[in-house]
């Protein structure tokens, strides 16, 4: 079997990881997961992540045909458009984005939110089978950190998005609006089921504390063998019961609530205002002083 070129650009703002995935006989290439880059205190975006990523398929003459979403992140906004503007590729994320709209059209009061994922090029079902140039690609459902939450299986990669972390780190958070702990073991299980010399490619790495330096990739050997949540032998019952208390201790991620409204168009914006500028939407919810003292509980960073 073909194995595919990875080539992985890391986004420290984020700590998020996005890949340029090639078949060597074709030349043919997919971006997993861009970034847009973002500054939340100035509103300003701009697009020089994903040139980076452009640009060195250029060099390396990686013909751009696809980009792929492993879900609808919560932590960065997605360059997705940008690259179909340059380079002609379609937008590809799981059929279930269509769970994702449903929960949050309301939330952000986007009454011309069309809910039937047709913002996106293409949807996957489990199972669905497509390929990048002569490479084979399987579609694998993983819920649990969101509804919608894909992997993309080429040769011996897997691309897991926010489902897996480093063994040294652990999980994804599955306390988003459609997450569920007990589903997000069912679907971890699931990928570690796969033969253990299958690479596993991550989507963030935050450094567990002790280890100084950045790293995406792992095994699903090495997964099985050390992962401080769902190593073997980890019961589902205690996986849920850690991943809830855990999960009640996270900040909402600074990124949050543009990155939600963005990425569930196919990180399309809305369209500008007669004044030229384009506006993201911010929910207000009040609290009162009993609310506002449950609130001021000591909590973790944002990441997961």
């Amino acid at each position: 079997m073909s194995q595919p070129f990875i080539e992985a650009f890391f986004d420290e703002p984020t700590n998020t990881i996005s890949y340029l995935v090639g078949d060597p006989g074709t030349r043919v290439a997919a971006v997993i997961d861009p970034v847009l880059d973002f500054d939340l205190a100035s509103g300003e975006a701009d697009t020089r992540s994903a040139e980076r990523i452009i640009a060195f398929a250029t060099e390396y003459d990686w013909r751009i045909e696809m980009v792929l979403e492993t879900h609808a992140h919560a932590d960065h906004l997605s360059a997705a458009p940008f690259i179909k503007a340059r380079t002609g590729a379609w937008i590809g994320i799981g059929a279930h984005i269509r769970d994702v709209q449903k929960i949050f059209r309301p939330v952000f009061a986007m009454d011309d939110l069309k809910t039937d994922g047709s913002d996106f090029d293409r949807l996957f079902d489990d199972g669905d089978l497509f390929v990048i140039g002569g490479l084979e690609v399987e579609v694998l459902h993983v819920p649990g950190h969101t509804p919608a939450d894909v992997t993309y299986l080429i040769g011996d990669a897997a691309f897991v998005g926010d489902t897996l972390f480093m063994p040294d780190y652990g999980t994804a958070r599955a306390d988003f609006p459609g997450g569920d702990a007990r589903t997000l073991y069912r679907s971890i299980r699931r990928l570690l089921a796969l033969p253990d010399a299958t690479r596993l490619f991550l989507c963030h790495d935050y450094k567990a504390p002790g280890r100084h330096d950045y790293r995406w990739e792992t095994t699903v050997g090495e997964q099985r063998r050390a992962s401080v949540h769902v190593h073997d032998g980890a019961s589902e019952d205690d996986f849920v019961a850690m991943r809830e208390q855990r999960d009640a201790g996270l900040s909402v991620p600074k990124l949050l609530l543009p990155s939600i409204q963005v990425n569930i168009r196919a990180g399309r914006f809305e369209e500008a205002l007669a004044n030229g500028v384009t506006y993201l939407r911010i929910p207000v919810t009040w609290r009162t002083k009993d609310e506002r003292a449950t609130a001021s509980r000591q909590r973790r960073p944002d990441a997961e």
